[in-house]
């Protein structure tokens, strides 16, 4: 797998219905995924789980971590100035 969390603007998964989006200072996760009781599932459950500790190695040893990303923060509501 050619996934480096947090390194590019680039890189992303596709399984099945689910893409793991890679940025800069996120990453997204959307979509579906049906994990079945079958080979096919285990496999896909596996890619999930190594992108998802990849994910969490890289905030663990990642250096200081900020308490949110400052574009994480949800909009400063503004009077309407139409309004």
């Amino acid at each position: 797998m050619n996934f480096s969390p947090f390194r590019n603007e680039t890189d992303a998964i596709t399984l099945g219905g689910l893409t793991i989006e890679n940025r800069e200072d996120r990453v997204s996760v959307y979509g579906t995924l049906a994990i079945t009781r079958d080979r096919a599932g285990l496999q896909a459950a596996k890619v999930l789980k190594e992108a998802v500790d990849r994910i969490v190695k890289e905030l663990e040893t990642g250096g200081d971590l900020p308490t949110v990303v400052a574009s994480a923060e949800p909009p400063a509501k503004v009077k309407n100035p139409f309004a």
